[in-house]
């Protein structure tokens, strides 16, 4: 079984016998704890072994391996279109579009465990086999881990928008972390984007316009991402979405 739910709270966690060999950046998420459900950790004993991907660490609790691979013709069995969501949170998305697309492969990056046993909880109840769930750190997954242009598209909804201008440094969405998305997508794929703050919306239209990795900018909401609670409440509070696609220049 996959140890993700043993992890460590505390994203700076590291054996004092081995540092991380990564981190010298400040980190765009915030790990954060908390108890499993009875229906969560039951979820978890039946599911997590075989959906739950065992990441090897190099240092950090969330960190990975660089000489890790994932294969996902082995992982998921068969060869199909990969998409990546990078924080998949409950997993609303991610089991409702493996339940849309059964002929896809879908890969969820989410660093909060609690979220991934309930997204575990959600493919059992629906009865979606074709979705994998890893507890680590998307940069490293995208610059390590995933092969070369392997990534039918990539999702990268509601990142956090760290909006105290003072952490904006740690926002996910900037030119460098578009060479990691151009680097995982296959010619033609996909990087599909979108936030509720309308400062981290420009910003993403802005790193797309400057990167010589990626092409495109705002498009309509994509109809294939459902409507979860977390977007409605920004909605509630009166914020706009922002709805981004963006395509490898190469």
């Amino acid at each position: 079984m996959s140890d993700a739910a043993d992890l460590p709270q505390d994203p700076a966690t590291s054996s004092p016998d081995e540092p991380p060999r990564y981190r010298r950046e400040p980190v765009s998420f915030t790990r954060r704890g908390g108890r499993l459900t009875e229906k969560q950790q039951s979820a978890w004993d039946e599911l997590a072994e075989a959906y739950v991907l065992d990441v090897p660490r190099a240092g950090p609790s969330t960190s990975v391996d660089p000489d890790w691979r994932v294969d996902p013709a082995s992982t998921f069995g068969r060869d199909a279109p990969l998409v990546v969501e990078i924080g998949s949170g409950r997993g609303e998305n991610v089991v409702a579009a493996a339940e849309r697309h059964p002929d896809w492969n879908f890969l969820a990056l989410e660093v909060w465990v609690p979220g991934v046993a309930q997204t575990l909880v959600q493919a059992r109840a629906t009865g979606v086999t074709n979705v994998r769930l890893a507890v680590a750190n998307a940069t490293e997954t995208l610059a390590t881990a995933l092969e070369p242009e392997s990534v039918h598209e990539l999702w990268t909804w509601f990142p956090d928008p760290w909006h105290k201008k003072r952490h904006h440094k740690r926002r996910l969405v900037t030119v460098p972390f578009t060479e990691l998305v151009a680097r995982v997508l296959e010619p033609g794929g996909t990087w599909r984007l979108a936030t509720d703050w309308a400062d981290y919306g420009e910003q993403m239209a802005e790193v797309v316009a400057d990167s010589p990795h990626v092409e495109g900018g705002p498009v309509e909401r994509f109809d294939g991402r459902v409507l979860t609670k977390f977007e409605q409440k920004g909605l509630a509070k009166g914020r706009v979405i922002h709805d981004l696609a963006a395509r490898p220049t190469r």
